[in-house]
């Protein structure tokens, strides 16, 4: 699945992203693009228990990493929940967009064919 794919929604702070959540997993990664009901998202997994907010802010970490961006720049914001999450990634809507695709592309890269 392409980044294209991904639904990137700009806001006034940077951009919105869909992220599908799977916590208490083996171990923390962005495991690429998926269809979840009608949407494309981008699959994390985290190894955080989703109690006290505790893969919420693992969520925020791992995007933060994987897209080298300060911690602080990353939040989510909606979906606090549930397994289907809204995470905000402050800074330059155009760059970020690129970042994210570029990022999603390397991921497809890497996945056996």
């Amino acid at each position: 699945m392409s980044a294209g794919a991904l639904n990137l929604r700009r806001t006034n702070a940077g951009v919105m992203l869909k992220v599908r959540l799977t916590p208490k997993s083996g171990k923390d990664e962005i495991a690429g693009v998926e269809i979840f009901g009608e949407e494309t998202v981008l699959k994390a997994r985290v190894r955080a228990l989703p109690e006290a907010g505790r893969a919420n802010a693992a969520l925020e970490r791992l995007i933060a990493t994987w897209l080298h961006v300060p911690p602080s720049s990353v939040s989510v914001v909606q979906g606090g929940k549930s397994r289907l999450k809204q995470v905000e990634i402050a800074g330059d809507a155009d760059a970020l967009a690129a970042l994210v695709a570029t990022r999603i592309s390397e991921l497809e890269n890497l996945s056996p064919s």
